[in-house]
């Protein structure tokens, strides 16, 4: 079977891998659709992502749907051979003070697909078949196309990030960063009933995407003359992963608002305005991963057909680098899907 396996910094390879079998509560599943993520991106282009470092080639990959093939012993009800689902890609230990604390998404001893943070690395899902443990697989709800459900990893990404800013019904939210995470955080935010989202980037073809999610204003995060910068926010989600991001955010909220840090800074140090933090007393608060929002991606998937205006280009693997090449380039792309069928 064909997998993507990368092998170092721009060492891409679409490579035969031998077919796994499940073993006891596992199920095998053959892969539709991978959405590839910015986390495939920078072990693509810089070998690692964060502080997380390749050390060993790795298949990547943690955004999969597709189809039930078998079990490793008496399947799961609702699971049968045949049956569409999508693969909660976390294995959460189940043990630690995070997980008994109901944190399980910032797990100290978590498996992650696709991820470099321990040795050996965590094979990812970017293969025509994989193995993962049952409780980790979710059959697609009724209607819901399995190429849209491949939104369900980030979306569920974007939808802790708003709860960890608390309510936001009735609330302006901005949102620095309009690429896939950021475009889905402003539907997140939306579902959970904000008033007003607005949403800052660079690129033109960025802010066409995040109008397509759902937002209010958007702005050129470049023009500083530009007519929609609100005065204040009350919530701000950080979505670009730059430092400048996160310094707008932190002046435009209000005094006690809350920035919600989503987007992965570069490694090492990054400067801040901290002194805002204490005169305003402003919440600077973390996103990480997601655990049980999945299940409600997948509910709002169904929902909302809309969704499906921010997948950009279905790829085949063989193309995988060209499709990497694609997703790299955000004034041409926002879901970049790898299309494993057939």
């Amino acid at each position: 079977m064909l997998g993507c396996v990368i092998h170092g910094r721009g060492d891409l390879r679409v490579e035969e891998l031998a077919s796994p079998a499940p073993g006891p509560g596992e199920v095998l599943v053959a892969i539709r659709y991978g959405g590839v993520c910015g986390s495939d991106l920078h072990y693509w282009r810089h070998g690692g992502v964060g502080d997380f470092r390749l050390t060993e080639p790795m298949v990547l990959g943690h955004e999969v749907v597709g189809t039930v093939v078998a079990h490793g012993s008496a399947g799961p009800p609702g699971l049968r051979p045949g049956t569409a689902v999508a693969v909660h890609p976390a294995t959460p230990c189940g043990v630690c003070p995070e997980c008994a604390d109901g944190r399980r998404n910032v797990c100290r001893d978590t498996r992650y697909l696709g991820s470099a943070a321990r040795t050996p690395h965590v094979q990812g899902g970017f293969a025509a078949e994989i193995v993962v443990p049952a409780e980790q697989v979710r059959a697609l709800p009724p209607g819901l196309d399995p190429r849209r459900a491949a939104l369900a990893e980030p979306l569920s990404v974007a939808l802790h990030a708003v709860r960890r800013a608390g309510p936001v019904a009735g609330r302006h939210v901005l949102v620095t960063g309009a690429g896939p995470i950021g475009c889905l955080v402003v539907a997140a935010a939306k579902a959970a009933g904000a008033a007003r989202v607005t949403v800052t980037d660079l690129l033109p073809a960025a802010l066409g995407y995040a109008r397509t999610a759902g937002a209010d204003t958007v702005v050129r995060a470049d023009e500083p003359g530009d007519p929609g910068w609100p005065a204040e926010v009350d919530v701000a989600v950080e979505a670009s992963g730059v430092a400048a991001g996160l310094d707008t955010c932190l002046r435009l909220v209000r005094r006690g608002g809350v920035v919600v840090q989503l987007g992965m800074l570069p490694p090492g140090q990054s400067p801040f305005a901290g002194n805002l933090v204490v005169s305003r007393e402003i919440e600077l608060r973390g996103a990480f991963r997601f655990d049980a929002e999945f299940d409600d991606a997948l509910a709002l998937l169904a929902a909302e057909s809309a969704f499906d205006g921010l997948v950009s280009a279905v790829v085949p693997v063989r193309e995988a680098e060209s499709a990497f090449a694609l997703a790299a380039d955000r004034g041409r792309s926002c879901k970049v899907l790898l299309d494993f069928g057939g």
